[in-house]
């Protein structure tokens, strides 16, 4: 295939910057991995606090953000040999890995010390031409849409990942928190999928509206809710709160505010990342209770094969929104008005 020298990407140049529009070098594959033109990325709100520099780990600057993309290999490292050219990939938040740790030999490469993030410590998806390990690049079926498929690569597998941990089972019920976002619209699905009943916890009409229609049994609204945590338990049928919940908010109250809603015996997925944000919970009652509140952060190579094959039996469908490249600033300021619901694409060509 023909591959240019440079290509157009958005770019942060320093820690809080802008976004600019540019033109930058197409980076070459080493030995262990791939090229993949880029067709689609979607847009995470981690890649908001990897612009500002909002976690205590260093972040690469310059910068080309996204960790969403889906597109097809066009150069491959001599070392490569399951994977061809003219395939379909997908670049996920987990770049590599060193796969010789104690972590990687045990199937948690995201937890490996020398793990490299796709839009972090290395360029990501906001450009035409992405650099990805062979060993993590996603796999894709050809017959699957690459612009719909996009927001599977994080906010899919991140919150499958996260029902998988909340050891939540069919017919018992989950807590959504944020259901309306990017994320949370997935998760809604993935709990329908898998015989999970979801109640979906965000603010407005038009969330509640997509929430229910993506499958969630019920929805508590904390912005007109007079007391958020006996919603959430009434609508549970024992009245004992759910038995999971998934926290995928971006401010540090739903996490302090879950523990006195869920079951006991229940467990909390924390994995929104506010910055600056910690988790507190009354030590008492979350011993007598046997509560148990965890992280949970994005999913292994295995997770990743279990959560796009969800997708392509046509069990999830991300609500998303093309827009171009260009437009990512734009998009930026909606998701810091807290203005977007399910997902943004941009559309590398354009």
């Amino acid at each position: 295939m023909s591959i240019p020298a440079t290509q157009k990407a958005m770019v942060v140049e320093t820690v809080g910057g802008p976004v600019q529009y540019k033109e930058i070098p197409v980076p070459k594959p080493g030995p262990d991995e791939v090229l993949i033109n880029i067709k689609y990325s979607g847009v995470c709100h981690t890649d908001l606090h990897a612009m500002n520099g909002d976690w205590p780990l260093p972040v690469k600057m310059p910068l080309v953000g996204g960790h969403e993309g889906a597109g097809v290999v066009v150069a491959k490292g001599e070392l490569v040999n399951d994977i061809e050219i003219g395939d379909h990939a997908g670049i996920k938040w987990l770049n590599g890995s060193c796969m010789t740790c104690s972590f990687c030999r045990q199937t948690e490469e995201p937890l490996c010390p020398h793990a490299q993030l796709s839009g972090y410590t290395v360029d990501g998806t906001f450009q035409q031409y992405a650099i990805g390990k062979a060993a993590h690049v996603a796999r894709l079926s050809k017959d699957i849409s690459l612009e719909a498929v996009a927001p599977v690569l994080c906010a899919g597998i991140t919150v499958f990942k996260a029902l998988k941990e909340s050891g939540a089972r069919a017919g018992q019920w989950v807590a959504i928190v944020g259901a309306g976002g990017g994320l949370g619209s997935l998760a809604l699905q993935y709990c329908k999928a898998m015989g999970i009943h979801a109640i979906g916890i965000d603010g407005g009409e038009d969330k509640r509206k997509m929430c229910m229609e993506l499958g969630a049994t019920a929805f508590v609204d904390f912005t007109v809710s007079k007391d958020v945590v006996a919603d959430v338990k009434a609508a549970t049928p024992d009245g004992f709160g759910p038995h999971g919940v998934i926290v995928l908010a971006v401010s540090e109250g739903p996490f302090q505010q879950a523990s006195q809603y869920v079951r006991s015996r229940g467990t909390i997925c924390c994995v929104g990342l506010p910055a600056g944000a910690y988790l507190k919970a009354p030590v008492f009652d979350t011993v007598v209770r046997m509560v148990r509140i965890q992280g949970s952060y994005v999913g292994n190579r295995q997770d990743t094969a279990e959560a796009i094959d969800f997708f392509a039996r046509g069990l999830i469908k991300a609500p998303y929104k093309v827009v171009g490249l260009t437009e990512l600033a734009s998009v930026f300021d909606l998701m810091k008005a807290n203005k977007i619901a399910g997902r943004m694409v941009v559309d590398t060509s354009r």
